[in-house]
């Protein structure tokens, strides 16, 4: 049953990574969004992480076939999505339009998550987390690798509307593969309310859990204040092409490759909290190399290639880690609401860092918002750094709820 949900996972992944790339310069080439547009672009698809994760949350863990939700969700993406290229087809595609769908796809994404830890930790035992991670995360970076040069690839032969399909495609596939899934999920959660605050106090209450969940809290501010500004300035500054573009973040991408290779490997040989700490450095520091970019064109794609390789490592090693450790210290009746409560404090300060990013971009320049931005998301290893998970060998037991 694992192999179909790493199956769901991957195809989905593949297809999230063409539409990375094909949005924003959709809106940038076809709508002529600016700065703060594509900062209204990106907040648009993260809002519904802050308005809507801690209601899914503690609505998901009452219910019984959480994997229902998650094929609904797949199939309602791939709508939403198909929508653009009819759009663009019939010459009434607008900025509105794309903000719209993004937003929509972005709530049922929350839906989609919170239901995936349950699912998850019915199919995998606990000693075998970091290697189930590292299974799907690898995966991830494949998607990496090949996503955006298809993606850059498919926008330039066929126009960003139409690269849109193969996204929506690859939410039918995932859909096709979970519902084919048979396994045992955790019981619904019963009682009065909805649990919203026994989920909210887990958090804080947890001392490993609200480092983490601060750490890397600080990093996607910060990150996504770099996210909102990036197409635009590779497109408009370094004056790349899409598929040039695409092809430079693909080879770089190899790094995740890497990074999910050597993850298990740096555990056993490190411990879980040596290896966490150092994924909270090396996820951001080599993006420091983008605002330095200048000069002629193949020294511009050498500094963007070894930024996406070594960013690509750092966060395949943070995310292997972060997500076993997370997962390890909760309870299974709490995994929807706690899953809720992190993505309302970590996913939902990233539409907050797309609009602060679009709005310093606009107001002092898009390389020195870069600047801001890479030096900032450094910090978030302060949190972990004088935390007790610095100490951690293995995998932690979970805490009481």
């Amino acid at each position: 049953m694992f192999r179909r949900y790493w199956a769901a996972q991957t195809v989905s992944y593949f297809g999230d990574e063409i539409s990375t790339l094909a949005l924003p310069l959709l809106a940038v080439l076809i709508t002529d969004a600016g700065p703060t547009q594509m900062g209204y672009l990106t907040a648009a698809a993260l809002a519904p992480n802050l308005l809507f994760s801690l209601l899914a949350g503690a609505w998901v863990d009452r219910l019984a076939r959480k994997r229902r939700i998650m094929v609904l969700s797949d199939v309602g993406r791939a709508l939403l999505l198909a929508t653009i290229p009819a759009a663009y087809l019939l010459d009434v595609l607008t900025l509105a339009q794309l903000y719209g769908v993004a937003f929509a796809v972005g709530t049922l994404a929350v839906l989609f998550e919170v239901s995936r830890g349950p699912l998850f930790v019915s199919l995998v035992e606990r000693r075998d987390y970091v290697e189930a991670n590292t299974l799907i995360n690898g995966s991830r970076g494949l998607s990496l690798v090949a996503g955006p040069s298809i993606g850059g690839l498919l926008v330039q032969l066929l126009t960003a509307p139409i690269a849109l399909v193969a996204d929506a495609l690859s939410y039918v596939w995932s859909a096709a593969f979970l519902a084919r899934m048979r396994t045992t999920e955790p019981a619904p959660v019963r009682g009065r309310g909805l649990g919203i605050a026994a989920g909210l106090r887990f958090i804080a209450g947890t001392p490993m859990m609200r480092a983490i969940v601060l750490g890397t809290t600080t990093v996607n501010l910060f990150n996504f204040m770099f996210a909102a500004l990036f197409v635009l300035y590779a497109t408009t500054e370094l004056h790349l092409s899409p598929g040039l573009l695409g092809t430079v973040l693909g080879a770089g991408a190899v790094g995740g490759l890497f990074g999910a290779a050597v993850t298990g490997r740096l555990t056993r040989r490190f411990g879980i909290g040596p290896t966490l700490v150092s994924g909270f450095l090396l996820f951001p520091a080599p993006l420091l190399l983008v605002p330095l970019a200048d000069g002629p064109t193949p020294v511009v794609l050498g500094m963007l290639f070894a930024a996406e390789f070594f960013c690509a490592v750092g966060v395949m090693v943070l995310d292997i880690v972060t997500g076993s450790v997370q997962t390890a210290l909760t309870p299974e009746t709490m995994l929807a609401r706690a899953t809720g409560v992190r993505r309302t404090i970590n996913y939902g300060i990233r539409p907050i860092g797309a609009l602060i990013g679009g709005a310093l971009g606009a107001a002092i320049g898009v390389r020195e918002a870069l600047w801001i931005a890479t030096v900032g998301a450094l910090a978030g290893v302060l949190w972990v750094l004088f935390s007790p998970v610095r100490r951690l060998r293995e995998l932690p037991e979970a805490v009481e709820a």
